[in-house]
């Protein structure tokens, strides 16, 4: 059993078996930036993603990193012909290789649009052997529940590693069925963490975030309109942008969380949903969210 990196909570046997997750606690985790600051101070963020045909949940991810104030953000989408996201110019489009040498502080995204091949599954397998902290999601889980050797890599890392798979990837992580994980959401959120040894983000309603010898958080914003395409990718880029910023991987993790489901809230309260509020949209309300939590900004 690894030992469970360094946190700033404190660690304890609960009697109850949640902590809810709360804005005034969350917001302190993120100071105001220095006067004289610069990009540098906030962080690299490499998503690993982009397939062909998926190139949208990397610059999803890709998108909210950047609007939730990482310094820098490198996408490397594995499908070549993009070359450029004409919305956020400010994205750099990279290779895999580049995004994989991104330095301290930082995050690695993996997941998002990655696809099932071997490109897909060589370029995990090297993200898995990083010194950097990285966040697992989407094709990443798949390729790790479909393949022990990935799964062994996960267990054995010695850097901060957060899993962050919905009922369908958990299930499947777990040789489970998502009906099996729904009806037992936190017996399965705790085989998770006890089976690869790092922390979980189980998504979906009342989403929980375990770290190994911490508590189990429990987050109660959102709604079922966040039911909808790329809304895991952008809480990809939400969290490896707040570790990037230095929260460590379990505040970021929690933080993104409470402030994706936040943002749905706003969202819908202001006009855009529940029906058919888009991923993107949770992006935007965001970064307008957490300037009011830190700055006051309404």
């Amino acid at each position: 059993m690894l030992t469970p990196a360094p946190t700033k909570f404190e660690c304890f046997v609960m009697d109850t078996p949640y902590r809810p997750i709360a804005q005034n606690e969350v917001t302190g985790w993120l100071a105001r930036r220095a006067q004289d600051s610069h990009k540098g101070d906030f962080g690299n963020v490499g998503i690993l993603g982009g397939a062909p045909g998926m190139a949208g949940a990397a610059l999803l991810a890709g998108r909210a990193a950047l609007r939730l104030g990482a310094g820098r953000v490198y996408c490397g989408v594995l499908d070549d012909r993009i070359a450029v996201d004409f919305e956020t110019p400010e994205l750099m489009l990279a290779t895999p290789e580049r995004v994989l040498a991104i330095t301290a502080p930082g995050c690695l995204a993996v997941g998002p649009g990655l696809g099932q091949s071997a490109a897909a599954h060589g370029w995990l397998e090297a993200a898995l052997a990083s010194a950097m902290p990285v966040l697992l999601d989407a094709d990443a889980l798949n390729l790790i529940a479909a393949e022990p050797r990935l799964a062994d890599a996960v267990r054995s890392r010695p850097s901060p590693t957060v899993l962050t798979p919905h009922p369908g990837e958990a299930g499947r992580l777990l040789g489970q069925t998502a009906a099996d994980v729904q009806g037992a959401r936190l017996a399965a959120l705790l085989a998770l963490v006890e089976h690869y040894r790092c922390g979980v983000a189980l998504k979906g309603a009342g989403s929980l975030v375990h770290f190994p010898g911490c508590p189990v958080w429990r987050n109660d914003t959102g709604h079922p309109g966040m039911a909808a395409p790329g809304m895991g990718d952008v809480l990809s880029g939400m969290i490896a942008a707040l570790a990037a910023q230095g929260l460590t991987l379990e505040q970021a993790a929690v933080f993104g969380v409470h402030l994706h489901g936040a943002a749905g809230d706003w969202a819908a309260k202001h006009g855009q949903g529940p029906v058919g509020l888009t991923a993107g949209e949770i992006a935007l309300a965001g970064r307008r969210l957490l300037n009011e939590w830190i700055y006051g900004v309404p």
